[in-house]
């Protein structure tokens, strides 16, 4: 259950028992009211705005209207205090049998305690990684894989329909510098001196091992040959290599895809042909010249006649062009294609994660998707900062195999895969993240992973401990939520543990509309410092400890509280594609 949108729920009937009494008048429009946490928890435990986003359409001072919400507010058995705040806020102040009923929410519900209806099975569509098929995933593209996994998943647990796809960048120039490096890597194993590597080829050493398969599948059948002839082979083969490398760093750090799509397939499908004729019939395609640009020119602006997009007219900065001076299509006119083949495909909510150096691209894809399904389909984009990889605090060198960059894989295999994926969503996806490999595996509350997972561990530490204690007793978490006395339950810190619980479908939902999953790394910190706190609290007070010899009411209740805080956390952390630890080890 989401209190918070229970209580908006229940104060929108109010209103209307206000209207019905005649006191407002009706039809009010309460699409911006909010119930949520106030700002300091001494205020209370729940705060609404309506008050204040009403007063002037309901003809009251929004005291005056808040007085009057408060009146009715009181009446109910769950709501310990109503006060008005400032210019017209209501605080609430719930029952602790609230609190402790969401415990038994959490123990009915296991790990699918915050599942929401909120999506409405609703398709959307999450493209990324995407990586352009010419090397191994590096620690950024784990960045961005991270991030997308875990906003799918946790899209998937607000009630949205999800397809996790990856787009192949498989047309274009960048794939023919491949076809022609693998091509030199190819001589190169078949014997012959290749000397260094020409400036504008891909140097890195991976490409040693996609040359010498090719060589031992074809043999010597292209030395010698036409470029024409070799150049598809060589490039197709290293594409296909490549990407299987890509798919098995996916599969070794927890991502899977449910899409791959290609770029050149849907280019010799006629996708691009048809997404510019639907513009075209629109009246969004021209031809001219663009002003020169002040400041910095931008890499497609030429100042010749242009087939140009009017992509100002759904709010970019300038028209772009479709087509390059040979006649070939941009790259921009493939991507409109893309999206528009998306939304044909029925996903008009559509999410795509890019590297932070595609910034420039957002506006016009954006303006280009609106335009492409006429306003049905949105296009939200989330940019993924670097990554600064260190070791105490000096860079990491490069990987010898990738030749400029450390690979996913070397960072996976040195750190492991559920550290990775932690770490990764411990900062906004826009803002750069430091990963130093010696205090993401560091033993304390300053490594926000191991905080988490020790709070887990305890947790089931509690429970092996219990099942000693109370031999044949049934702790299993139907058993806990039919047996406990959750009345007996009544610390301060105990408490404040329900209370953080019962958050966690509406952070669920609040995440899940905002695209932010970096909230569940945050939210699942703070619900280990709760726990720890308790844990630490018992050292000092025995009466606070799991355990009690000679109270078994107090023991179970404990143990039901002990149960739902580890049930939280691998909930929240299924989000995050991370695996719950029974124990720590040092």
């Amino acid at each position: 259950m989401n209190i918070f949108k229970v209580f908006e729920n229940d104060i929108r009937k109010l209103l209307d028992e206000l209207a019905a009494e005649g006191q407002i008048p009706a039809g009010l429009d309460t699409a911006r009211l909010t119930v949520e946490p106030p700002r300091e928890a001494a205020h209370g435990d729940l705060s609404t705005n309506a008050a204040m986003i009403l007063a002037k359409p309901a003809g009251k001072p929004p005291r005056a209207l808040a007085e009057l919400l408060v009146a009715k507010l009181k009446t109910r058995p769950d709501v310990a205090s109503a006060e008005i705040a400032g210019p017209g806020f209501v605080n609430l102040r719930l029952t602790t049998d609230v609190w402790r009923d969401r415990i038994r929410d959490v123990l009915t519900a296991g790990t699918a305690y915050g599942e929401s209806t909120l999506g409405g099975k609703r398709p959307v569509n999450v493209e990324y990684v995407s990586a352009n098929p010419t090397g191994p995933l590096h620690a950024a593209h784990g960045r961005g894989a991270v991030f997308g996994d875990a906003l799918a998943a946790l899209l998937e647990k607000a009630g949205y329909a999800v397809a996790r796809e990856y787009y192949i960048n498989d047309a274009g120039a960048q794939v023919d510098v491949l076809g022609r490096s693998t091509f030199l890597r190819y001589r190169e194993a078949l014997g012959e001196d290749i000397g260094e590597i020409p400036a504008g080829l891909y140097p890195g050493e991976y490409l040693k091992e996609v040359g010498q398969a090719l060589a031992e599948r074809d043999g010597s059948k292209w030395v010698g040959a036409d470029e024409a002839d070799w150049l598809p082979a060589c490039r197709d083969f290293a594409i296909a290599t490549i990407m299987e490398w890509i798919k098995e760093d996916l599969g070794v750090l927890g991502v899977r895809m449910d899409v791959y799509s290609s770029e050149r397939a849907l280019v010799k499908a006629g996708a691009v042909d048809t997404a510019l004729k639907a513009l075209e019939d629109r009246g969004l395609i021209y031809v001219g010249v663009l002003e020169p640009p002040k400041g910095k020119k931008p890499d497609d602006w030429e100042p010749r006649p242009q087939t140009l997009f009017k992509s100002t007219d759904f709010g970019d900065d300038v028209d772009r062009p479709l087509k390059k001076s040979d006649g070939s299509f941009t790259y921009f006119s493939n991507d409109i294609a893309y999206h528009y083949d998306k939304h044909r495909r029925g996903f008009d909510l559509q999410i795509d994660v890019w590297g932070a150096d595609h910034g420039g691209y957002v506006k016009r894809m954006q303006a280009a998707t609106t335009a492409i399904t006429e306003g049905k389909a949105s296009l939200d984009v989330k940019l993924c900062q670097l990554v600064h990889l260190m070791k105490n605090g000096e860079p990491v060198k490069m990987s010898k195999r990738a030749g400029t960059f450390v690979t996913l894989r070397d960072v996976i295999e040195e750190v492991g895969r559920d550290v990775v994926r932690f770490i990764m969503l411990t900062r906004r996806n826009d803002q750069t993240l430091d990963f130093d490999f010696a205090k993401v595996v560091e033993q304390s509350k300053d490594n926000p992973v191991f905080y988490v997972q020790y709070a887990h561990a305890r947790c089931r530490s509690v429970l092996r401990h219990a099942a000693t204690a109370l031999p044949g007793a049934d702790l299993s978490l139907a058993a806990l939520a039919a047996r406990a006395n959750l009345a007996r339950l009544d610390s301060e810190e105990e408490m404040a543990l329900a209370k953080r619980m019962a958050t966690w479908p509406r952070l669920v939902e609040s995440a899940a509309e905002a695209h932010e999953p970096h909230r569940v790394a945050f939210y699942l910190y703070d619900l280990a410092s709760d726990f720890h706190a308790l844990w630490n609290k018992g050292r000092d007070d025995t009466s606070l400890r799991f355990l009690i010899d000679g109270d078994e009411e107090v023991t179970v209740a404990r143990l039901a509280l002990v149960s739902a805080v580890a049930t939280v956390i691998a909930s929240g952390l299924a989000v995050m594609g991370v695996e719950p630890v029974e124990e720590m080890r040092s």
